[in-house]
């Protein structure tokens, strides 16, 4: 793959090995969001596409699929392309990419194509050029980033009730790409994300550097689109080709005069990210690019927003005597807006009204007039007065000579324009000699601008510092998205997997939090791994290579997929992908098809999984898969605690969203929730006693034999010992302590399975 972003000027190639699936490949461009994917046209020869074609035309319908002729994916070219573009600071991509002959073709196709599409080429030794191998970053499908609404929220796409809305509180849209991207694909290494941890940190300790960073990074455009138009070279030149490079190069001004605010702001910084960043800005080429600039450029020429002030900033953005007929051109069009002004003001004395002078990219010169206390003589406005709109309380028109003297403005414009573009295109071709600091600046602007929103979003909710075990223990865990959407802490909730009960079956009745908390323990990881804190008292994680979920039942209309077929293929995916350091989320399985068929298909795939030593969290309704816990000693059963109440002789079921040990005692519950809907009294009763009569057998008491309990006993036991060893920082007393409460821990246990009485309190 190869890929490139109009709007960030970087050549992403990556090559990696997939399954018959494309598991990844889909993935990736789901990351990506493309407008246009390329294929060569063998692809799709006399009409029959090859699978990973019809994959691509089924999985992306929104998308242009435009094939090219094979032999512009030349691996040769591709290489030449490269070694011709990449900035030399910058790419340290040949090494890498040098035997890569697929993503070399492609992108020599993808350049060829940019070039044809965009009719322009990007200046020599000007692009970024990376290579992303898939081992860097965590997978994540796109069927999970939608069910954990990762970037979108389901219910409403505009809604910031989704991971991305609760964490983004970024000021510039590289700071908001890099949050996403992340979020899409969390970090894998330690390290990385410890460094991340340590800046959130010290911006939570350092109120100063934060809002004084936070002010400084606010201001910045968008530096990688500037840099993407900056470094292509149009093949023709046109007033609005020549306009375009005019504010880009005062934008580009503004972005280096920030550059020293920014520096300031990181003075006192004392981690390894910060300082190494500080230590960028330090770099003298910032100040060498602009006072070349500003050899050119007026120093008083800011960027601004509006139409008529960014028209002035262009036209007088040149310095004056560096080209005579530019000078000449402009004094022009400063007459002939004094003409303007000077008409408008005739205008108004003539026929009494209080006009005023207006400007539009539309219209240019316009008159504008307010209609409070004004009377027009016979309710009319005079002849001479043309194109008249009306909006509200105002009147907008022109007049023929105003139109005239419009043309004659555009027309010296044009000139300006010109003159202007040709002394600003020598400038560029100075500038793009040192463009690769650039890189460095967009790169620790969109990073110090995603770590800040990471901190943002720590000070509205309490957050807490995650650590990395081998273990995944929350402690008071809570909701990342149903803190925002309720505005105040939701239920929380303890969460413990390890290698020794790594396979959690989660019961309870509709409705009593299931989801949400499977939901919440994956957001959590996520979080987690791309460095942020999360919302908990105490939070650890094992790094999670791949995060699998399989929520939801729905039909697919589009690939003819039943409820049952669509649950089979989704799980069939994570069965063919799943690690041993992979985390997988399953809420409701085997609902599709006969409760027999059902649990046995559960029963399956349970065992398959729990034989991996991935985290497993399976909410089910089938108790009978309870039963595992008493078969394999790394299973637990959890389940979803509610209370009854008693009020006007009638039962009421008060759900608690708290987590407690043991599968879930609740009978009839689906009927419970059946009583709270416009179903007749009679088949209510009905449905209690057929189920009664039919959960007889199901609810017969299963007791496990004392050698299996023993074994059990002796696993715990030799897993928390292992994992005591590799993690524990308790001090020897503490430790003391903590071995004997296990050795007691274990005796109680082969005591109770016994038969012996015992009395045990778990602290």
């Amino acid at each position: 793959m190869a890929s490139i972003n109009l709007k960030c000027p970087e050549l992403v190639l990556s090559q990696f090995a997939d399954t018959g699936t494309y598991a990844k490949v889909i993935s990736k461009l789901h990351i990506l969001m493309p407008l246009e994917i390329l294929m060569p046209d063998t692809a799709s020869e006399k009409g029959k596409g090859t699978k990973l074609y019809n994959l691509l035309t089924e999985n992306f319908q929104s998308v242009t699929l435009t094939t090219v002729q094979r032999k512009y994916f030349n691996e040769r070219k591709g290489f030449e392309y490269i070694q011709q573009l990449s900035a030399p600071e910058i790419s340290t991509v040949f090494m890498e990419v040098q035997n890569k002959y697929y993503c070399l073709a492609a992108s020599a196709a993808l350049l060829k194509y940019f070039e044809f599409v965009q009719n322009s080429i990007y200046a020599p030794r000007s692009l970024k050029v990376s290579f992303q191998g898939s081992d860097q970053t965590a997978m994540i499908d796109s069927a999970s980033a939608s069910n954990l609404e990762l970037v979108v929220n389901n219910r409403d796409h505009r809604s910031d009730q989704c991971l991305l809305g609760v964490l983004n509180y970024t000021k510039t849209p590289g700071g908001e790409r890099r949050l996403r991207s992340n979020i899409l694909e969390p970090l894998l290494d330690v390290d990385t994300i410890n460094i991340r941890l340590d800046t959130l940190q010290e911006f939570l300790e350092d109120e100063e550097l934060f809002f004084g960073l936070k002010n400084a990074i606010s201001h910045f455009l968008d530096i990688d689109q500037l840099l993407s138009v900056l470094i292509q070279i149009p093949k023709q030149e046109t007033v609005q080709v020549a306009e375009a490079k005019i504010t880009h190069v005062i934008q580009l001004k503004h972005t280096l005069e920030l550059v020293t605010p920014m520096r300031m702001a990181l003075k006192s910084c004392k981690t390894a990210l910060l300082t190494a960043y500080s230590s960028m800005l330090e770099d003298s080429r910032f100040e060498l690019i602009l006072e070349q600039i500003k050899t050119v450029i007026n120093d008083d020429i800011n960027y601004m927003t509006g139409s008529l002030n960014m028209r002035t900033q262009k036209c007088y953005a040149v310095r004056p005597n560096i080209n005579e007929f530019l000078d000449i051109a402009r004094r022009a069009y400063t007459e002939i807006v004094d003409d303007i002004a000077a008409l408008v003001g005739q205008l108004g004395e003539k026929h009494s009204l209080p006009l005023r002078t207006s400007f539009s990219t539309a219209r240019g010169f316009f008159i504008q007039m307010k209609l409070e206390g004004v009377a027009l003589p016979g309710g009319q406005l005079p002849s001479e007065f043309i194109k008249v709109t009306k909006y509200k309380n105002n009147y907008s028109f022109t007049t023929a000579d105003l139109i005239r003297m419009n043309d004659r403005c555009d027309e010296a414009l044009r000139e300006i324009y010109h003159m202007s573009y040709v002394v600003v295109c020598k400038l560029l071709t100075v500038v793009h000699d040192s463009i690769h600091c650039l890189y460095k600046l967009s790169d620790a602007v969109s990073m110090l601008d995603m770590l800040l929103s990471l901190a943002n979003a720590c000070t509205v909710s309490n957050y807490v510092r995650p650590e990395f075990t081998d273990t995944l223990a929350i402690k008071q865990g809570r909701h990342p998205i149903l803190e925002r959407i309720r505005g105040q802490q939701p239920v929380s909730n303890n969460s413990y997997i390890s290698e020794g009960s790594n396979f959690i079956i989660l019961t309870g009745p509709n409705m009593s939090g299931k989801s949400t908390y499977l939901k919440q323990v994956a957001l959590c990881q996520i979080m987690a791994q791309i460095g942020s804190f999360v919302p908990a008292e105490y939070a650890s994680f094992r790094i999670a290579d791949q995060i699998f979920t399989r929520i939801g039942v729905d039909d697919d209309l589009e690939t003819n997929s039943s409820t049952f077929m669509v649950e089979m293929k989704e799980v069939a995916y994570i069965i063919h992908n799943v690690s041993h350091r992979s985390l997988i989320i399953i809420d409701e399985l085997g609902r599709g098809t006969s409760a027999e068929e059902g649990v046995g298909i559960c029963h399956a795939i349970c065992e398959f999984l729990l034989n991996m030593k991935a985290f497993t969290l399976f909410a089910t309704h089938f108790l009978e898969l309870c039963q595992l816990q008493s078969l394999y000693p790394n299973v637990e059963n959890q389940h979803m605690l509610v209370q009854h109440t008693h009020a006007e002789d009638a039962e009421r079921v008060v759900y608690t969203y708290l987590l407690g040990c043991g599968q879930s005692e609740e009978k009839n519950y689906g009927i419970r929730a059946a009583e709270m809907t416009a179903l007749p009294r009679t088949i209510i009763q009905d449905a209690k006693a057929v189920a009664g009569k039919v959960s007889q057998k199901l609810w017969a008491k299963h007791h496990s034999d004392f050698d299996t309990v023993r074994q059990r006993a002796i696993y715990h036991l030799a897993t928390r010992l292992i994992q005591t060893a590799r993690n524990s920082q308790l001090d020897p007393g503490s430790l003391r302590l903590y071995l004997q409460g296990l050795k007691k821990q274990y005796e109680d246990e082969l005591q109770i399975a016994s038969g012996t009485a015992v009395t045990y309190t778990e602290e």
